[in-house]
């Protein structure tokens, strides 16, 4: 089990060094995302401007795991709103960019907040729904999949779960990135 490991890591690239970043460059994102986190603090709960690009992929994932059957299908917006950041995050952390794979890994988290309030919604279902199929059947996804799971119910309760998981990500990538200040020369 220990090879196993051992041969993921290092494929992974972990042993590897970062590539250097400048000083001014982390703070320069710093920056941006002390003022996204506000942003996305003042709107909470809200739809944020970068939501139009979550939304266009989680409609994808609808219509590319609908050919693996309607459960995936169903389940394949949420899966494909938050697989592409984590693996463009992925792809960068191999890479030992460190400005990238924190600004992937960031907006993955982001994508919770998101996920988050259509979760909420799921009992109240007062969220306006789009569609890339057919506009005469539109289902709430949340609805659907908390009903099949018998937790319906917990709508806020999961919602507020992954809403705190999402935040927590975000301010973690943060704070990861605030780290290479230690490291970086002017």
């Amino acid at each position: 089990m220990s090879e196993f490991l051992d041969t993921i890591v290092e494929w992974s690239g972990a042993r590897e060094d970062w590539r250097p970043i400048s000083r001014w460059a982390v703070l320069a994102w710093l920056v941006f995302y002390v003022f996204f986190l506000i942003y996305a603090f003042s709107m909470y709960g809200g739809y944020l401007f970068i939501d139009s690009a979550n939304l266009v992929v989680h409609e994808g994932g609808h219509l590319l795991f609908f050919w693996f059957g309607r459960t995936l299908g169903l389940w394949g917006g949420t899966i494909l709103q938050w697989l592409v950041p984590l693996l463009l995050a992925a792809y960068f952390f191999h890479e030992r960019q460190p400005a990238a794979f924190v600004f992937c890994l960031f907006f993955f988290f982001e994508n919770w907040l998101y996920t988050a309030t259509y979760m909420a919604d799921a009992r109240a279902m007062a969220l306006p729904l789009v569609t890339a199929g057919d506009s005469d059947y539109i289902e709430h996804d949340w609805n659907t999949i908390f009903s099949s799971l018998g937790v319906l119910q917990y709508d806020t309760t999961i919602g507020a779960i992954v809403r705190t998981l999402g935040w927590s990500g975000m301010l973690a990538s943060v704070g990861w990135l605030a780290t290479r200040l230690r490291t970086t020369k002017p």
